[in-house]
């Protein structure tokens, strides 16, 4: 944008016509006005119907964290873009979590570079929730957790974004712990990769790495509770019946703060924070937990055999 520097100054008062001075001269420079702390542009008083200085433009905002980000982020006063590459009515519900005019919706494909580009034209923060916890024919692990996270942040490098905050996953390794599978977890491992594809393109990026969440409609609870449901079964299986599993669950709510108070800090510019919940559980205990709130009394955990891994086929967990 072209802003014009006057050198010299004008006397303001009282004055005839012949007494103002001459303007020495001017000069038109091309400048970006951007602010390296983006809450410092806010404006009002901090709702919804304010300005918070943060034109964000959020990956995945259909997901399960994606709608909690979404909603803090409107509800301090944020424009919101949110690509979206399903049915627009997925996301539809989504321009009630702000003010009029503030939540505004592209389609795009996570492989169309051009479509990426355009979604965070305008924004000076970028969030990238996407992920998935298996693959399809068109989407394998690489080509989300790695091949895409480095394409938006890459574009978002090039379009002068100033915070990226991506969203990879808590035991995130090169060499991931062998449990089911000889080679370990192919799903953290291509987490750790796409960690390292964000830090080359965008070596400021925010990264997350959150433990099991848990809230309405997530995936971590009603597992557990749809399991009873689907099977009718008074049993389920679990790897050593859950004795040697610690969980640390943080609830959703918690997770989307954390994402709003990442953004209007500087210090937290290229680090990576593992976000847990405040207790640590055996998964035995969670799961007996779950059922005996559910009055699921008869539920019983059994130990998953090996007939079960063959009939599953599990390679990447």
């Amino acid at each position: 944008m072209a802003s014009l520097v006057v050198e010299g100054a004008v006397l303001l008062g009282r004055q005839t016509k012949n007494q103002l001075p001459r303007i020495l001269g001017a000069v038109y420079i091309s400048k970006r006005n951007v602010s390296i702390e983006p809450a410092s542009m806010k404006r009002g008083t901090g709702g919804r119907s304010s300005f918070s200085g943060i034109v964000a433009t959020v990956f995945g905002a259909s997901g399960f964290v994606g709608r909690y980000v979404c909603n803090r982020l409107g509800k301090i006063g944020s424009q919101v873009i949110i690509p979206y590459r399903a049915d627009p009515y997925e996301v539809e519900r989504l321009r009630l979590v702000g003010d009029l005019g503030q939540v505004l919706f592209f389609p795009f494909n996570l492989k169309d570079e051009e479509s990426i580009a355009t979604a965070m034209k305008y924004s000076n923060v970028v969030v990238n929730l996407i992920g998935r916890e298996w693959e399809t024919k068109n989407f394998n692990f690489t080509d989300v957790h790695v091949e895409g996270a480095q394409r938006i942040a890459r574009i978002a490098r090039e379009s002068g974004v100033e915070k990226l905050v991506h969203f990879s996953s808590l035991n995130a390794s090169p060499t991931p712990q062998h449990i089911y599978s000889k080679a370990g977890s192919k799903f953290l491992r291509s987490k750790y990769e796409g960690e390292l594809a964000v830090r080359e393109e965008f070596p400021g990026a925010i990264i997350f790495r959150p433990a099991d969440i848990y809230g309405s409609e997530d995936t971590f609870l009603r597992y557990y509770a749809n399991f009873w449901r689907r099977a009718r079964s008074t049993s389920i299986p679990l790897w050593k019946k859950g004795e040697a599993t610690i969980k640390q669950p943080v609830f959703v709510g918690d997770v989307a703060e954390g994402v709003i108070q990442a953004i209007k800090n500087p210090d937290a510019v290229g680090k990576t924070f593992e976000i847990v919940g405040p207790e640590q559980y055996y998964l035995s205990d969670l799961v007996d937990y779950f059922y005996r709130v559910m009055r699921f009394r008869k539920m019983k955990r059994t130990r998953i055999s090996p007939l079960f891994l063959r009939t599953t086929n599990i390679k990447h967990i």
